[in-house]
């Protein structure tokens, strides 16, 4: 009989722990023979626009049928979505319970707005594995410290998607069932590599959710300098969220129309790493940092901040790419002109090694770390 594993993921905006779920799913579906059956819980409707690839890959979804009580499916800003997990958690509380009394899922994997499955599970006696899945060192004031300390005393299994993460919370839970899942960030079937266009302008390319995490601010200040010695270079920063209009400003404030563009949200960021003379992550904390390792896979060359905990990992301190100190600007101005005086040889090398490295983080490589968790 098959093993049922369930997803629960509800999410506010486009970020990238969906691709996480649906490629985690895919990964089991398509190398399990038949021995697991992925399942996607879709809350208030969330899921909608991700059906026709889950379909495409047999993945099943169970609605909790919440719509009309979630107007907005993406929103924006830490209050607003604050107020959507304090409705999901009681809302969704009756029809998640239904749910896994009826179907009796083997594992459930917890990717955001854990409070609920955590509350249920510790107060009902389940046969369910659970697996609490920690992307990014959470913030344990008082009130978390103390509901983590008891819900986590039914949890099975907790996973981390790098092991900075992992040592972290390794000491402090002091649990020896703390175990690194890297993320399923490649899926070749869905990767086409767009050929280099020699004749096309080149440029610096960000992307990320415009959010204070993603730090694009500092970027500015650092290509606002970067422009006044040299009017040719051009930014374009990928990406939709809360801060577009302080960012926006800022560029018209500055004059800098001609150089930085903000190009908006693209489902395939791949189209535009090829003409990319090297792309930059600037942000403030990331665990992995999915776009460092597309990015990698990419054959583009990674200018990185060392913020905590993904980027030092998977540029090994340098060896893949650029690294600089985070929200430092004069490091970054001297580690962008390292990155223009270093030698092809150089970066070359620092290419194939972030390309191998990206390998780490393919479907079948999550598949077979998964499997011995589940």
């Amino acid at each position: 009989m098959k093993k049922k594993i369930y997803y629960w993921c509800p999410f506010f905006s486009n970020i990238a722990t969906i691709k996480a779920v649906i490629n985690s799913a895919i990964s089991l579906k398509k190398f399990s023979n038949s021995e697991y059956d992925p399942v996607i819980i879709d809350v208030f409707g969330e899921w909608r626009d991700h059906q026709s690839i889950l379909e495409e890959n047999n993945i099943s979804i169970e609605r909790l049928n919440l719509d009309k009580y979630f107007k907005e499916k993406k929103i924006q800003g830490y209050l607003k979505s604050r107020y959507y997990q304090i409705k999901i958690f009681f809302l969704a509380f009756l029809p998640l319970l239904r749910l896994i009394q009826e179907k009796k899922p083997n594992t459930i994997i917890l990717h955001l707005v854990t409070s609920l499955p955590l509350f249920i599970n510790f107060i009902y006696n389940f046969k369910t594995n659970i697996i609490l899945r920690i992307s990014g060192f959470p913030r344990l004031n008082y009130f978390r410290n103390f509901f983590w300390k008891i819900m986590l005393q039914k949890v099975n299994t907790i996973t981390t998607p790098t092991v900075a993460t992992k040592n972290k919370l390794s000491d402090i839970l002091k649990r020896n069932d703390i175990f690194l899942l890297k993320d399923p960030i490649i899926y070749l079937k869905n990767i086409k590599l767009k050929k280099i266009d020699k004749n096309k302008k080149k440029y610096f390319l960000a992307v990320g959710r415009l959010t204070k995490q993603k730090n694009f601010i500092f970027l500015l200040h650092c290509f606002k300098s970067i422009i006044q010695n040299n009017k040719n270079v051009i930014l374009k920063i990928l990406g939709d969220g809360e801060d577009y209009n302080k960012l926006n400003q800022y560029i018209i404030k500055n004059n800098l129309q001609n150089n930085i563009f903000l190009a908006g949200y693209k489902n395939n960021v791949f189209d535009y790493f090829a003409d990319a003379e090297a792309f930059i992550l600037s942000s403030l904390w990331e665990d992995p940092g999915f776009v460092l390792v597309e990015a990698a896979f990419a054959n583009t060359t990674i200018i990185s901040s060392d913020c905590n905990n993904g980027p030092t990992e998977i540029l090994e301190k340098g060896k893949n790419g650029f690294l600089f100190k985070s929200n430092d600007k004069q490091d970054f101005l001297k580690i962008f002109e390292e990155f223009k005086k270093s030698d092809q040889k150089i970066i070359y090398k620092k290419k194939i090694n972030s390309k191998r490295m990206s390998k780490k983080y393919s479907l079948f490589s999550h598949f077979l770390e998964l499997k011995k968790i589940i």
